[in-house]
């Protein structure tokens, strides 16, 4: 017997032999394929990077997980891509999105007054909300946006992105 099941985005078969007499029955899955998602910028255009990601060294401890995005107090803000919004509230007195997108990857926003609602599907640049208070900025006012796969799995958003990636070639001084 064999089902499809996603998990995290990919679409695994999984095949399930009968058991053997007197055997226990097992399964075993195979990737068959993964989910390709497009990522924009949730301010609907190129941002300015007030602050950037820093991961913490180790999970539980300090660090900032996600970028803060320069952005005018009132101003939309946008999914980064495709998804089902997972969480529309408030969190810590400040308004929160949360969307999920078929990669296995789960964006957040804030700080937002949220127009969609928990279930909902959204496209991609669609507006979650408008930016409403300071946040992590204060005294200016920004977005906050992260992105993380899994629980714990938290990804520097703009990685997200697109675009021309710049390689630097440093010269190699001694050693063997």
């Amino acid at each position: 017997m064999a089902t499809l099941a996603v998990v995290g985005g990919a679409v695994l078969l999984v095949q399930q032999p009968a058991p053997a007499p007197g055997g226990t029955p097992h399964a075993t899955a195979q990737v068959v394929g993964a989910a390709r998602v497009d990522y924009g910028w949730p301010t609907g255009e190129e941002g300015e990077v007030v602050r950037a990601f820093a991961a913490p060294p180790e999970r539980w401890a300090a660090g900032h997980r996600g970028v803060d995005l320069a952005l005018a107090d009132g101003a939309a803000v946008r999914s980064a891509a495709e998804g089902v919004v997972a969480f529309a509230g408030t969190v810590a007195g400040r308004g929160v999105v949360s969307v999920d997108h078929a990669d296995g990857v789960r964006t957040t926003y804030e700080p937002l007054l949220a127009t969609v609602r928990r279930g909902q599907r959204v496209g991609a640049g669609e507006v979650l909300g408008h930016l409403t208070g300071v946040g992590h900025c204060a005294p200016e006012h920004c977005l906050h946006w992260g992105a993380r796969r899994g629980r714990d799995g938290y990804l520097d958003p703009l990685s997200l992105l697109e675009g021309d990636v710049v390689i630097r070639l440093l010269p190699f001084h001694g050693g063997t």
